[in-house]
């Protein structure tokens, strides 16, 4: 049973992987964190969090250090899980400052769980989102100030759009695939932000080990731009409730590395660190990336579908199947 689950899951990503890859893009700049492991709901709507009702998260990430004009970028996060329908709603919001131009996204999603047996979920999401470019004209260095035709095309533009996205949860192991921003395959006016596509597989044991690990492997397409990302991380439980300490390494294609550190202060509240380095040209006039991510988790569940976490420290209960 558990080979035949395997397959068909197998075929399944092969599938969304080669529909993802397919798709023309004729769209701009893609905004995206670092470190979205911690939450996936950054980079798809059909993340569902089963684990608590409520779940909120604020980031922020500085590109680029001593690099003029270099992207910074506030992220917030909200979604609720209403367990008894098997339903999420969420909002995600960000602002993306790069030089004297500012891009804000504001994302309503919904999310529905299918239970496919009693080891594995299947989540669907959807979200809707309206989009913004905007001009400090200001900060703009030109040569020809004074001359009204520079400004000519500095004029704020507004737009919608739209992303889908599959996730499956199997005990330890999760699944997913997302398209951002699919209006921008068909439409040039709603192009401020490029179609970007995602295929992720994360693992991460949960038990009463003083060290747990957890690894990611996430193919991501935006634009012309192909990469694939590794991920590695070791937890230390520190208590038994249980907390954590996180110590992670990552690599990205191309030529870009980074550490991870992440450390549960409290039970419901998870704070991490990233820093990555790109080793390419950018780094003469750089000395990285960083990003600061906060996470509260309110509301614990006292069962979950499947059960996904075990050890004798943490009894967890399926009491709907």
């Amino acid at each position: 049973m558990k080979f035949e689950i395997t397959f068909k899951m197998k075929n399944i990503l092969i599938l969304i992987l080669l529909t993802v890859l397919i798709q023309p893009v004729d769209s701009q700049s893609n905004v995206r964190l670092n470190n979205f492991w911690e939450n996936t709901y950054y980079i798809n709507p059909a993340s569902i969090n089963d684990e608590y009702q409520t779940v909120f998260s604020m980031s922020a990430r500085k590109q680029w250090i001593n690099f003029p004009g270099a992207p910074s970028t506030l992220f917030a996060t909200a979604v609720t899980n209403l367990d008894k329908i098997h339903t999420q709603f969420g909002v995600k919001t960000y602002v993306d400052k790069i030089g004297y131009t500012s891009t804000s996204n504001l994302s309503l999603s919904y999310a529905y769980t299918v239970t496919l047996n009693a080891d594995l979920l299947m989540n669907l999401g959807l979200s809707a989102n309206y989009q913004s470019l905007s001009y400090n004209a200001s900060e703009a260095n030109l040569t020809t100030d004074g001359d009204p035709a520079v400004y000519k095309n500095l004029v704020n533009t507004n737009n919608y759009n739209a992303d889908l996205g599959i996730e499956f949860a199997y005990r330890t192991l999760i699944m997913g695939a997302s398209a951002q921003n699919l209006f921008s395959l068909f439409h040039p006016k709603n192009s401020l932000q490029s179609n970007t596509n995602f295929l992720y597989a994360m693992y991460r044991n949960y038990e009463s080990k003083l060290i747990n690990l957890g690894y990611g492997i996430c193919a991501i397409k935006s634009s012309s731009l192909y990469q694939l990302e590794l991920n590695f991380s070791t937890y230390f439980r520190i208590s038994p409730d249980p907390n954590y300490l996180q110590l992670g390494i990552f690599y990205r294609t191309r030529k870009e590395m980074g550490a991870i550190v992440g450390i549960d202060l409290t039970n419901s509240m998870h704070l991490s660190y990233s820093y990555d380095f790109n080793v390419s040209g950018i780094s003469r006039s750089s000395i990285g990336t960083q990003e600061l991510m906060l996470i509260f988790k309110l509301h614990k569940y006292p069962d979950c579908r499947p059960c996904r976490i075990y050890g004798d420290y943490y009894p967890r209960v399926n009491k709907d199947l």
